[in-house]
């Protein structure tokens, strides 16, 4: 088949997630036929870098032919059994292990799911059911944060912060309130990084006292803001919000969807930032998107409780730790291990980074050039001495997401910050390369923008 049959047949048949069904088709989708390392190649034989890791996820590569032959072996032997009925079978007993190995000293249990969205479903009724079996089922309030992103699922968008998620969802779970997200660039510059990070903390307390203390079970956030931009937050940010959970005995989900696996240069965001969280929902690295899997770490506090007191817990699914993808997404661990992967983005890929990365930051349509780890953004702005974004009308984040496909290179475009987070196995000339197309993909940018919205910076 040839490209235009495979776009033809895609436009005819194939509802994509997150995309505008009818623009599509009249543009017609890129067909990506095959991958090997950091690189993916398309019908029309482009090789592009991978600056997104497919949905941040790749953290191995493409290619790795251990985790072929993992799920080969798997499913020769087992290639499908429940969990339900009072059964198991080796590879999820094995990866429940390496979890809880890998996870801080206090999470000792995995409540296994099929994918994020998944997990922070899981999350839900379990934060609820706990504070159930405490003899405070009041607690139900959980407290997210704008542009926050927890899933697609009805309770992953109703978790999230985004608006056109909720305009389209219908009514959103009750119980679930939303305060600001630590943005310093779009929301704090009025101040210093410190002080804002400490008034979105102050933001957290000041909800939870007008919500009433008692009824307040939990508080859910990435350690990095993935989807919603590659937010890192402050310094000040975490410590201050600790405290404030601290205070009034809530609950910490650390969504570890994005952030776990190596992509801050630690197993888990959560440990770089020194938090404790109370559930961890884990997917995509988990199993470096070779075969969907996802999982919530379940720390001590909250599993001893469902255990000891819950009695039976009506949640779970048909995949809940599917034999063929935790044998592989137990194989990927493995080589995270053996490879040092984790250890070399946190001691050289991602210091290398920060240094390529930040030079981006001198470019005239970049008004922040941001990362930690594997995961960066950069801010485009109209105005480089004011911030000022561009007219939402013209689409900048589009126009220079669609010119780094064509400079070859994956970005993504969360309105006008584009962001990166490519496979961690990435290497210092992969990241020069990253580098110089994204440099590319703003010089294109900055003169069609030109055309219509004169700069005096370009």
């Amino acid at each position: 088949m040839q490209t235009q049959d495979y776009q033809a047949l895609d436009r005819q048949h194939h509802l994509h997630p997150f995309t505008d069904f009818k623009s599509l088709g009249e543009e017609g989708s890129r067909i990506i036929t095959h991958a090997d390392g950091v690189y993916i190649y398309d019908s029309q034989g482009n090789r592009i870098l991978d600056g997104m890791a497919g949905l941040w996820c790749v953290n191995l590569g493409y290619g790795r032919q251990e985790l072929v032959d993992a799920a080969t072996e798997q499913m020769q032997q087992l290639p499908y059994y429940n969990n339900f009925f009072k059964t198991t079978h080796p590879p999820a007993v094995k990866l429940a292990a390496k979890l809880s190995e890998l996870a801080p000293e206090h999470v000792n249990h995995v409540f296994f799911t099929g994918s994020g969205s998944e997990a922070n479903d899981t999350v839900l009724r379990m934060v609820r059911r706990y504070w159930a079996i405490k003899g405070k089922p009041e607690k139900q309030w959980i407290i997210s944060r704008e542009n926050g992103y927890h899933g697609s699922t009805v309770a992953g968008m109703s978790l999230g912060g985004m608006a056109p998620m909720h305009d389209q969802g219908g009514p959103c779970v009750p119980g679930i309130t939303h305060i600001g997200q630590p943005y310093w660039f779009g929301e704090g510059r009025d101040m210093s990084q410190e002080a804002f990070g400490k008034q979105c903390a102050q933001a957290l307390e000041e909800k939870i006292l007008a919500l009433g203390e008692d009824k307040v079970a939990a508080f859910i956030a990435e350690p990095v803001q993935g989807a919603g931009g590659a937010i890192i937050p402050p310094d000040s940010y975490w410590p201050a919000v600790k405290e404030v959970l601290a205070k009034y005995d809530i609950l910490l989900i650390a969504d570890e969807v994005i952030c776990g696996f190596g992509r801050l240069g630690e197993w888990f965001g959560s440990n770089h930032y020194g938090l404790k969280p109370d559930l961890m929902p884990i997917a995509k690295g988990l199993s470096s998107g070779y075969l969907p899997i996802g999982a919530v770490l379940v720390g001590d506090r909250v599993a001893d409780t469902l255990i000891e007191d819950g009695g039976e817990f009506f949640h779970g699914f048909t995949y809940s730790g599917h034999p063929v993808c935790a044998a592989v997404a137990l194989k990927n661990l493995e080589l995270l291990e053996s490879e040092q992967v984790v250890e070399k983005v946190r001691d050289e890929l991602g210091p290398y980074l920060a240094k390529r990365w930040q030079e981006l930051a001198e470019h005239p349509l970049v008004g922040e050039a941001r990362s930690l780890g594997l995961i960066g953004a950069l801010e485009l702005v109209a105005d480089k001495n004011t911030g000022e974004r561009f007219d939402k009308s013209l689409s900048a984040g589009n126009l220079c997401r669609d010119l780094c496909f064509e400079s070859g290179l994956v970005m993504r475009s969360v309105g006008d910050t584009m962001v990166m987070s490519p496979p961690l196995i990435i290497t210092r000339d992969e990241i020069d390369e990253l580098v110089s197309k994204a440099r590319l993909a703003l010089d294109k940018t900055a003169e069609k923008l030109a055309i219509t919205h004169p700069m005096e910076s370009a």
